[in-house]
């Protein structure tokens, strides 16, 4: 995928997939800024404004962070990674659990 492919479908994946089966699926977020916290924090290993200067940070983060990212969110979606996990993560390298 090209740059801008790659935000597309971060886009899409965010802030249309993943919410809109949020609820069903009994996921602890629904918002899309959480699943990109959650995503970009998994993908990085770190907390993602220690590795993404700028703002919007799918716009300025590395191409291959966001194709992790994207990946993490797929799988997840496809039930192969457990999107309840991954927020702990995020809020563990956040230092809130």
């Amino acid at each position: 995928m090209n740059r801008r492919e790659l935000e597309n479908r971060w886009l899409r994946l965010t802030r249309e997939e993943m919410p809109s089966v949020a609820r069903s699926r009994g996921w602890p977020v629904v918002f899309d800024h959480c699943f990109q916290r959650i995503l970009l924090d998994n993908a990085a290993g770190q907390v993602w404004y220690e590795v993404i200067e700028r703002r919007p940070a799918y716009r300025h983060a590395e191409e291959s962070l966001l194709t992790e990212a994207i990946a993490l969110g797929e799988a997840a979606l496809r039930g192969e990674a457990d999107l309840a996990e991954m927020n702990r993560e995020s809020l563990r390298l956040r230092g809130k659990l």
